[in-house]
């Protein structure tokens, strides 16, 4: 599958983990998805229009495994795109859908190091790379993003870490080709941070 890497600025304001609101939508809200797995299915409100598509449902098993107890790793924030009109000429299919997912070490002390943040970063690149090598119509990038861990016990300025923002893309004729590769990314993103997770553990 093919994947992308995409390197942080300096310039890129720190997020924080974890987070209130947001300047694009003062309505959203940071849910510990560990301490309520049930929200999982009703808070993320990118996904819900889209709700009963087996994309959907896909992503939300990820999400339910990346926050189950006893994980290597915890989701921070996620946004969804829906299908829209491709806006590169580049890639000959009619629509478009879009979105991230935050991942970062449930042991937050692991956060503050880049090297080990990195190490999810390389794995996910590895292990996507040798996962669905024919699938032309979706993809999946990476960014190290800077972040401020406030749950830490610590100064300020000894908060600063970083997390892995994984964006991914699907393409296809009409929504429901579109649908359904987005469904197949989301199936070869899940295998790629199970076999990262195992790897790291």
């Amino acid at each position: 599958m093919k994947t992308y890497q995409r390197e942080f600025s300096d310039v890129d304001a720190p997020r924080a983990h974890p987070w209130t609101d947001t300047v694009a939508n003062s309505g959203s809200r940071y849910h510990d998805f560990k301490a309520r797995p049930e929200l999982v299915r009703t808070a993320i409100e990118d996904f819900t229009p889209w709700g009963g598509r087996e994309a959907v449902e896909t992503f939300y098993r990820l999400l339910e495994w990346l926050n189950a107890r006893d994980g290597v790793f915890e989701s921070n924030d996620c946004e969804f795109t829906g299908p829209h009109d491709n806006p590169e000429p580049a890639i000959r299919k009619a629509q478009e859908c879009s979105g991230r997912v935050m991942i970062l070490y449930r042991n937050l002390l692991f956060n503050l190091s880049r090297v080990r943040v990195e190490r999810i970063e390389s794995a996910m690149h590895r292990h996507l790379a040798e996962i669905d090598p024919e699938f032309a119509w979706g993809a999946v990038g990476t960014t190290l993003m800077r972040t401020q861990y406030l749950a830490l016990p610590v100064p300020k300025k000894e908060q600063m870490g970083y997390q892995l923002m994984l964006s991914f893309w699907a393409w296809g004729d009409t929504v429901e080709e579109t649908m359904a590769h987005l469904d197949r990314v989301f199936v070869n993103l899940s295998r790629a941070l199970r076999e990262t997770a195992a790897e790291l553990a």
